[in-house]
């Protein structure tokens, strides 16, 4: 009895050391599905694994593997029924082989498991279960066996991220499952006889020397781990406090066109063409005892450049179940069912009811701050989902003495691009010093271009600043003062912004039944058609939320001339001082370069053999990561910054690899240099270098710098005039550079070069 539960530790310690992994990472995905995934992976591999130790080792890998692939087939199978997903067997498995990663790094947290969320977490944990059964029960070598396990631990700890709280009972419980299978594995000449084969008998105490000659390796390695314990131990305790890294800042999420970044510019064709049909909507639940549904949702814009409102958003894939931000103070939240019909409308952007909290029928990509979702795929004619929405019926009635809030959590919504025209300032100006509390200067601007303003379905398309201008004081008779909901809704948001209100810019649809047709909330379906869409902006107010307006002119009114109430101050003969915008805070990302460190096992070990072999053991695999680590983070910020999508950041990120080569070089510029003396210090520190080195460096010269300092010049100086051509050329020129720079120094300082963490805490502390 005793010799086959000895003969059951490790295998028991192995699955529940894999298993443990799948809790872990559990907490970042709804439901408990990957949790039984990947703990069935870990007792069919590590089971497998053992029953067959006695066959030869060839033998194992192709039975294992072909277990793995029924495994996989039946697991995706149960994944794409649980999540609804019709797809053929085929395509499944081809899609999740070859999006498994990505998409497992963009989805949405929670994450739903579908085929290609699941497949990743499936393998890793079976081949894991493989490796070690094969080096710790086959051959003997538990510590060395152990690191499939380890690797499978640290790299699930890494994709939770900060994601999830602190995982304190499964890396405790990881640890005992670690010390049992250490305490009851068999010796490693035991493991490793075949059967049949005689014991080596060996007298009591014949080699007493010899087993102590065995401790000094052990002990040695005990000694340097509490030294470097000792030493390192403030640093470890900050690592640990820190937030982890979240590798989904590394991962590229979907990314959207023009046509879907800023559809604002799709109501004027959409007013031309009053009776395209978009799509069609039927209430399936009632909502809205009123009758009628609400208004529909396509997309929320928050950001404003001066030439285009855009939606800025980050869309991660989600699943059925969308994440919802708790409802405003006094607010009802109604739960409101509909299922949506795709006929003309194109693109990626999908419309519901704000705000979704879950979604069946297709695969969406979704962005919890602004609650706009999208299809990846695009949207296709006949696309039928269904939408669950929580809508919000908001407490107004503090909203006359309510405030706005401010500070860097909003000063996206406050930003207000260079190049405001003085007469729109003027307008808004006037407006403010009329009004002071945030409510009555958004009904100001609301009335305002209520009265002066008429609706021209043949406007101009645009809302840039030339464009707004014109549209609130341009000639009446030259087709100024009149526009579509998209002048209207973009004036009131750079006007309120102005103003210091935190306001968007919302684009939807106002879905009307047909004469004669069912009652929408009694299932009856409503066609929305190009008339049927608009622009609202919305604004921020402290303890209610987001409260819409409706700055359009009622039908059959005569605009005021906006000369009667607005009179812009006469020019004077020097140029008057413009406010300065509301700069953009961008959050900084309290992130750690560090993965938390792992404490030997510790508990029934059976000799300090073992002990200090497993202390020495653990700390390998953790230098091990951390070098991992650092190669992964450094090429990742290196590749962020040279091919960003926008040339000027591409320069600038050229700049700052330069500046990092030169501090890793020992020679850091001054902050106090010019971009021209900037170039010549670099030029000098890399003559400097290759005249230290002793034999030629076997790379080129280093390049001199001169056209990226003009670039960088050029961009302080006049921005918008860096093309991405110049922008390739400085990255090639930065990179060359940096190469040089690097091949002239010692071996072990271009080692060290590429593991240093300097440039990560760097880039931190430039945010």
């Amino acid at each position: 009895m005793v010799r086959m539960v000895r003969a059951a530790g490790l295998p028991v310690a192995l699955i529940g050391m894999i298993a443990l992994c799948g809790v872990l990472l559990g907490r970042v995905y709804s439901g408990p599905l990957v949790v039984q995934l990947v703990a069935g992976a870990a007792v069919l591999s590590v089971g497998i694994g053992t029953a067959v130790r006695r066959l030869p080792s060839w033998t194992v890998a192709p039975l294992s593997v072909l277990a793995l692939a029924g495994y996989t087939v039946f697991a995706l199978r149960l994944a794409a029924q649980r999540a609804g997903l019709d797809a053929p067997l085929g395509q499944t498995l081809l899609d999740a082989a070859r999006n498994g990663i990505p998409r497992m790094l963009t989805a949405m947290i929670p994450v739903e498991p579908t085929p290609d969320t699941i497949v990743i977490p499936l393998v890793a944990a079976w081949l894991a279960g493989l490796a070690a059964t094969e080096v710790s029960g086959r051959a003997g070598w538990v510590l060395l066996g152990y690191t499939a396990p380890v690797t499978l631990f640290a790299g699930t700890l890494y994709v939770v991220g900060p994601n999830a709280d602190a995982a304190l009972p499964p890396t405790l419980g990881f640890l005992a499952l670690a010390a049992l299978g250490l305490a009851t594995a068999p010796g490693r000449a035991r493991a490793s006889r075949a059967p049949g084969a005689p014991a080596v008998a060996t007298a009591e105490g014949a080699e007493p020397a010899g087993r102590w000659r065995r401790l000094i390796g052990p002990v040695t390695a005990l000694a340097v781990l509490l030294a470097l314990v000792f030493a390192g131990a403030p640093r470890i305790a900050g690592v640990v406090t820190a937030t982890p890294v979240d590798p989904r800042r590394y991962v590229e999420p979907p990314q959207v066109d023009s046509l879907d970044e800023s559809p604002l510019n799709r109501i004027s064709g959409w007013a031309l063409n009053p009776d395209q049909h978009l799509f069609d909507v039927t209430a399936l639940s009632e909502s809205d005892p009123e009758g009628g549904l609400p208004l529909v949702r396509l997309a929320v814009l928050n950001d404003y450049d001066g030439v285009t409102w855009k939606v800025g958003a980050t869309y991660r894939a989600a699943g059925r179940v969308l994440p919802t931000e708790p409802p405003a103070p006094g607010a009802t939240v109604e739960r409101v069912d509909q299922r949506l019909t795709i006929a003309d409308l194109s693109g990626r952007l999908l419309p519901a009811v704000p705000t979704p909290s879950g979604v069946e029928g297709t695969r969406v990509a979704y962005d919890a701050e602004s609650g706009t979702m999208i299809r990846p795929e695009g949207l296709t004619p006949g696309l039928t989902y269904t939408v669950t929405s929580a809508r919000e019926r908001l407490d107004l009635s503090g909203l006359p003495v309510a405030d706005v809030p401010g500070g860097p959590d909003v000063a996206r919504l406050l930003t207000v691009a260079d190049g405001v025209p003085e007469q729109v300032q003027q307008l808004a100006d006037q407006l403010g010093e009329e009004n002071g509390a945030p409510y009555d200067r958004a009904v100001a601007i609301e009335q305002f271009l209520a009265t002066h303003y008429r609706v021209a379905p043949d406007a101009a398309s645009g809302h840039s600043y030339p464009n707004l201008g014109f549209f609130l004081f341009g000639p009446r008779n030259a087709g100024g003062q009149e526009g579509t909901s998209e002048q209207f809704a973009a004036a009131f948001g750079v006007l309120a912004r102005l103003l210091g209100l935190p306001t968007r810019v919302v684009v939807g649809f106002a879905p009307r039944a047909e004469p004669g047709a069912p009652r929408a909330e009694t299932g009856g379906t409503v066609p929305v058609r190009g008339a049927d869409a608009f622009a609202w902006p919305e604004v921020l107010f402290d303890g209610i939320g987001w409260v819409s307006f409706n700055p359009m002119p009622q039908p059959d009114t005569e605009p005021r001339p906006v000369e009667e109430d607005f009179r812009p101050e006469p020019e004077k003969s020097e140029e008057p001082p413009t406010d300065a915008p509301t700069p953009s805070v961008e959050p900084s990302a309290s992130a750690s370069a560090g993965a938390p460190p792992a404490e030997a096992p510790s508990g029934s070990a059976r000799t300090r053999a073992v002990i200090a072999g497993g202390v020495s053991g653990t700390v390998l695999i953790i230098l091990a990561g951390l070098v991992i680590t650092l190669l992964t983070m450094r090429r990742a910020l290196s590749r962020r910054r040279l091919r960003a999508a926008d040339p000027r950041e591409r320069v600038t990120g050229a700049w700052l690899e330069v500046g990092d080569a030169l501090r890793l070089a020992g020679s850091p510029p001054s902050p106090n240099l010019t971009a021209t003396e900037f170039a010549g210090h670099a030029a000098a520190t890399a003559a400097e270098a290759a005249e230290r080195l002793r034999k030629p460096a076997p790379r080129t010269a280093a390049p001199p710098l001169d056209e990226l300092a003009e670039l960088m010049n050029r961009d302080a100086f006049a921005p918008g005039t860096v093309d991405a051509t110049q922008a390739d050329r400085a990255g090639s020129q930065a990179t060359a550079y940096v190469t040089a720079l690097r091949a002239h120094r010692p071996w072990w300082r271009r080692l060290l070069w590429s593991l240093h963490p300097g440039p990560l805490r760097w880039a931190r502390r430039r945010r």
